[in-house]
């Protein structure tokens, strides 16, 4: 799906650089910032982190429910 793109003059995207980056955010709209109607940057929202599960990615090695072989100190 394409993304919309909206141009910003610089001055107004400093003004409101925090509210645009909210709406970046938030419509995953693309801001072209220009300086005298020359593109100078682009604004673009990041991809969302996959969200993976953590299940199988854990190993155990040995009997976790033995007890430690050394005391040790928790307040080192």
């Amino acid at each position: 799906m394409p993304r919309s793109r909206r141009e910003i003059a610089a001055g107004r995207f400093k003004a409101e650089c925090l509210a645009l980056l909210d709406r970046v955010e938030r419509t995953r709209e693309v801001i072209v910032v220009t300086k005298r109607g020359r593109p100078v940057a682009k604004v673009v929202p990041l991809d969302s982190p996959s969200k993976k599960t953590l299940r199988g990615s854990l190993v155990f090695s040995g009997d976790i429910l033995l007890p430690l072989d050394d005391a040790w100190d928790v307040e080192r």
